[in-house]
């Protein structure tokens, strides 16, 4: 069920909204900058998405060969509440990973029902579920 969600780093610099339906499904990565920071994401068009606050905080990465993930990180907290993904990529649309721990109020029994996707980032292969998930 389509709901709004609102969402912030730890510090609350940066806020956002978000209109996702989480049983729709989740997504897990196993790329480096995913794994190591246990991203647990859903996804958004662009026009599902509305920063808030904090643009000013934000911090924009992009991690070795990929540079159509911009990794958004609050300068202040150092948390990652979301990335969006620009095109050319798998989609051919813009879209915005949400990080589904930054979410206020989420349903955790909704959350654990939800599908989860993997995604073989490590090897460029994102159509592929990675042989190992265990860690994700």
């Amino acid at each position: 069920m389509l709901k709004t969600y609102t969402g912030s780093c730890h510090c609350g610099a940066v806020r956002f909204e978000a209109d996702l339906d989480i049983s729709a499904g989740t997504g897990k990565c196993n790329c480096t900058i995913c794994t190591k920071m246990r991203l647990w994401s859903v996804n958004v068009l662009p026009d599902a998405f509305r920063l808030l606050a904090g643009e000013d905080a934000l911090t924009d990465y992009r991690g070795r060969g990929n540079s159509v993930a911009h990794h958004q990180f609050c300068r202040h907290c150092g948390i990652r509440p979301f990335e969006w993904v620009d095109i050319p990529n798998m989609s051919g649309s813009k879209y915005y990973n949400i990080n589904v721990m930054c979410l206020d109020g989420v349903d955790i029994d909704e959350l654990m029902l939800a599908p989860v996707t993997y995604y073989d980032g490590l090897n460029d292969n994102w159509g592929e579920r990675p042989a190992e998930t265990r860690h994700l």
